[in-house]
């Protein structure tokens, strides 16, 4: 693009084309909770992103509907999404921060919504317009809900489920207690503990985790997760004894090493971008303080990146 097509652009042009937030930012809780264990986070992400973020806090599973299985509340979620996008029309990006099994339902949420149409088309007609909205629609990857992915982040998620040797940390690594709660996991967490634990497969039909890590003819697991340009996983590597640290991290037993002490520089307990733990109030999860500002200034630094990219074309 030569520099004369945008030459005329003044910044009278980009206030008059931002009359809303044009980046919509999707809090999606763990299970048993609600859009309240956010309170902390998203008072912290709203002062650190600014306006141009509409930050929103899901609340179509609190509770009980957590345990009505991933799929379905990936669903009820996706048309969540799609309602306050439909309700924003200012808005053309798109991330998703996740904590716990909301990481898993954002997935599987991300799925419901992809598209593989690339937004390649806003792109050329923004260079031909000069709408400076349409010069940061890039992507070639597909779309979510219409919007172009940016991030998606997920905290403390068992993306691997818990079976396994220590999976579960709250049984003690005993081979015995993990043989015997499995199967008894749906008395206590209903469906979506059968999943979790990777009892809910049927013949021909494999346990749902498994599935979503491929792609499948109706819904693209990891298609949807590729259109994002950033993907970030924090794992608690100590004191998490819900979700460990190898299902969280995705990693195998013998890819566990062990992490460095030293805090991340201006960031409490966060000893390397790739850990973190849970976050709900500052007073009750002080050491999550640390986390949700170097999410928040993860998500900061790539806005002001693609401004950057989107001004010099």
């Amino acid at each position: 693009m030569s520099s004369s097509a945008v030459g005329s652009i003044t910044s009278e042009d980009v206030r008059k084309f931002k009359q809303g937030p044009d980046h919509l930012l999707v809090l999606v809780h763990g299970i048993g909770a609600s859009p309240s264990d956010w309170t902390y986070s998203k008072a912290v992400l709203k002062k650190r992103l600014g306006s141009n973020f509409l930050i929103y806090a899901s609340s179509c599973n609190s509770y009980i509907k957590t345990l009505d299985g991933i799929d379905r509340a990936g669903r009820r979620l996706a048309d969540e999404v799609l309602s306050v996008i439909h309700k924003t029309g200012s808005l053309k990006k798109i991330s998703f921060t996740a904590h716990s099994l909301g990481g898993l339902i954002a997935r599987y949420t991300i799925a419901v919504l992809y598209s593989s149409d690339t937004l390649q088309k806003d792109l050329n007609d923004g260079y031909k317009t000069g709408n400076p909205e349409n010069l940061e629609c890039s992507s070639k990857l597909g779309s979510i809900g219409g919007l172009e992915p940016i991030n998606f982040i997920t905290l403390g998620t068992p993306h691997l489920g818990f079976i396994g040797k220590k999976q579960f940390p709250l049984l003690l690594g005993s081979p015995i207690l993990e043989k015997l709660v499995p199967p008894v996991a749906a008395i206590f967490v209903g469906r979506t503990g059968r999943q979790l634990f990777l009892t809910d497969d049927e013949p021909n039909n494999p346990p749902l985790l498994l599935r979503m890590a491929s792609d499948s003819e109706d819904l693209k697991f990891i298609s949807s997760l590729a259109a994002f340009r950033i993907r970030i996983l924090y794992a608690n590597v100590s004191y998490d004894h819900l979700v460990g640290w190898r299902t969280s991290s995705i990693r195998r037993e013998y890819e566990l090493a062990k992490p460095s002490r030293r805090s991340v520089d201006g960031y409490m307990h966060v000893v390397n971008v790739e850990y973190c733990p849970p976050v709900k109030r500052e007073w009750l999860n002080g050491a999550g303080a640390g986390v949700i500002a170097h999410v928040a200034d993860s998500l900061k630094q790539q806005e002001v990146s693609r401004t950057l990219i989107a001004a010099s074309l």
